[in-house]
């Protein structure tokens, strides 16, 4: 529980720090168009990063799984060999999913910067 008051603690902090830092003054926040922009590129680099963080969290986990009940019963190795690499795969097109999303965010960012 400790650890966990400690690291939300943390987040807030950086969290706050963070928006202190792109902070700007009212005529120039009303000039600039940018900042929106802005906030849009640290969502979806937030988004990869979570999605990728899960991602390897959920597929260690499963191998995992699947290494301690190949210890435990080596003749079934077969039947868990398939299930391991489909959940993989499946893990894996999330965080590839993840990825095409930040990607399609950045370039709406860029298109609207373009025009």
């Amino acid at each position: 529980m400790k650890k966990l008051a400690v690291f939300l603690s943390s987040f807030a902090f950086i969290a706050l720090w963070s928006s202190m830092a792109f902070a700007q003054g009212g005529a120039l926040a009303a000039d600039n168009h940018f900042t929106m922009f802005g906030m849009f590129a640290i969502g979806a680099g937030l988004g990869i990063g979570i999605a990728a963080a899960g991602g390897g969290v959920g597929q260690g986990r499963a191998a995992a799984a699947a290494l301690e009940g190949i210890a435990r019963n080596p003749g079934a190795s077969g039947k868990l060999f398939t299930p391991l690499i489909l959940g993989l795969a499946l893990i894996e097109s999330l965080v590839i999913y993840a990825l095409l999303i930040s990607f399609l965010i950045v370039n709406n960012i860029d298109m609207a910067v373009l025009q």
